[in-house]
This record gives C-alpha cells, structure tokens and sequence, in this order.
C-alpha cells in the first residue's frame, strides 16, 4: 500500500505548520455521529479525496453505521485529514472547507457525496463539488467563497497539524478506538468489530 502522508494545504504567506492544540481529545470542532456517552468512542481520521478512504467508505461504512452509529453502541468521530499528491490535497481542502460551510447538520451530507463521487472526482473536482454544493442549498457563488475561504483554510490546517502532531497521525485512513490505534489503511468491518468489543470489554 502507498504510504500516503499528511500534508499541510499552503496559502499564500500561511506558516505550513501551524501551532496546535494541547489536547488531542475532545475538541470542539470535531464533527461526530452517534451517541457521545457511548462506552466506545471510534475515530477514524480521513481525506474525502483519498482513494482507500472512498473504498472504505463504499464498502464497509454503510454496516459500519447501521451496526454501532445508528444503534448508539459508539461515538463515531470523523477528523480531516491532507494527504497525497498536490492534487488529491487540494481537492481535499476544498472538499472540506465545502463541508465546513454547508453547516453542521449537513456536514456528512457533503463528505458522502463527495465519497461516492470517486473516482470521478479526480476528473472533475470543480463542477463535482459545485454539483453536491447545489444538492445542500448552497449557490456557485457562495461554494466559490466557501472554498476560497482564507480563514476557514487558515483552521483547516491548524486541524491537520494538530492531528498530526498531538495524535501523531500521519496517513488516512487510520482508526483509533477507546484511545487504541489501529495500523492504518483499510479495516473490514471483521476487523472493526474484533477492535470493538475489545474495547466495549474494556481491554
């Protein structure tokens, strides 16, 4: 499997790494589904425009979340991550930044669409993600500043390297529950759940 590694997206005159939180858990910008009192809590730190994590998401995320999501067994943390080449880490950011925008209650609405885009995301990204911006009732001209957003980009990369750095993650996807990281890449649901009940019995 390609090592892929965490990248910070520049902006013109932005330190790349920029300083971190102290705590690695909680946060209050994560964006989670599930029940917060969970005994479980799963994170799982991604890029929307990485390949094992759109395999992932098609493949194993659909049970993943009808088994412990949807039934309130685990609290399911989703973290951004940047990593790839100069073009999966652009289309990344702006993926996110588009999220971000979209509101909280729409957030996972953006980051699915734009998981099962791939891979003709990579053909396309502009009128790929105008396309899902529309779908949640944003304008073109509002996604163009949404994804343009200085500010918001400045956050994004404050997110990522504080992840990187504090949680000492550096390649997507990687899994990390009840504080336990699992190696990353791509886990079947098998593998999640054996994790799982380790942690639901305490080990």
């Amino acid at each position: 499997m390609i090592d892929r590694r965490f990248v910070i997206a520049a902006l013109p005159g932005l330190s790349l790494l920029s300083a971190c939180a102290k705590a690695a858990v909680p946060v209050p910008d994560d964006m989670s589904l599930g029940a917060p009192t969970a005994k479980v809590t799963v994170i799982e730190y991604a890029s929307v425009a990485c390949p094992v994590c759109g395999h992932w998401y098609k493949e194993v995320y659909p049970a993943f979340k009808a088994k412990y999501i949807d039934t309130g067994k685990i609290h399911y943390v989703f973290r951004e991550m940047l990593v790839g080449d100069d073009s999966e880490v652009s289309i990344a950011a702006a993926g996110f930044l588009l999220a971000r925008c979209a509101g909280k209650d729409k957030y996972f609405t953006v980051t699915d669409a734009i998981f099962k885009s791939q891979p003709g995301l990579y053909d396309d990204p502009r009128n790929v993600l105008m396309s899902i911006a529309k779908s949640v009732g944003l304008s073109e001209s509002q996604a163009a500043a949404c994804m343009g957003d200085d500010k918001a980009m400045l956050a994004l990369n404050a997110r990522v390297s504080r992840y990187a750095k504090v949680d000492h993650v550096d390649s997507t996807p990687t899994f990390v529950i009840n504080g336990k990281a699992m190696d990353p890449g791509y886990h079947s649901l098998a593998e999640l759940d054996a994790a799982i009940a380790q942690a639901q019995a305490g080990r």
